[in-house]
């Protein structure tokens, strides 16, 4: 594995989203996030391809920093800038439009592209069970469930072992009740 180029996404998305927070009532800090993606993929999934695990690292960077795919480009590579736009959402549509778009796109991106899908929706899921959006009611936390329930299906067959961790989230929907 390519251990200079992991630790520079990780400095990197660290420097990008310095001044954000997730959603969670302790408004943890959001390079949490990117990096749970990480661990996910490398240490769950024993996923060991460097362009994956940067990609995970970067996810949000375009969508949600002021990165541009050429930035992206010219520091780490065509291969992960693809991985990074195929997960990247395009803000200028409706919310629904875009979580729609999600599940329409999820069994057309690369395979790189779906395993940093699957780890985003497993890290999402558990981040909603732990320690879910101070505003957030029990029918949208379900209602979310849902939906990353229909984004990973669009991806299965891609890492079983990942997907079975989805789904053993997926199943604990009654304890946001």
């Amino acid at each position: 594995m390519n251990t200079a180029a992991i630790i520079r996404a990780a400095q990197f998305a660290a420097e990008k989203h310095k001044n954000q927070r997730r959603k969670d009532v302790d408004a943890s800090p959001y390079i949490n996030h990117p990096l749970a993606l990480a661990s996910a993929l490398a240490v769950e999934g024993g996923v060991e391809n460097p362009d994956v695990i940067c990609a995970a690292l970067l996810h949000d960077t375009i969508e949600d920093t002021n990165t541009t795919a050429s930035e992206l480009e010219a520091i780490f590579g065509a291969k992960v800038t693809s991985i990074v736009l195929e997960v990247t959402d395009d803000k200028s549509l409706a919310k629904a439009v875009r979580k729609e778009e999600q599940v329409r796109h999820a069994p057309l991106i690369s395979p790189e592209a779906q395993l940093v899908k699957l780890a985003d929706k497993i890290c999402n899921l558990r981040d909603i069970l732990a320690s879910p959006p101070a505003d957030w009611t029990a029918e949208r936390k379900k209602d979310y469930f849902d939906w990353a329930a229909r984004v990973v299906a669009g991806v299965r067959g891609i890492h079983p072992r990942l997907e079975t961790i989805f789904d053993g989230l997926n199943s604990r929907q009654s304890e946001l009740l």
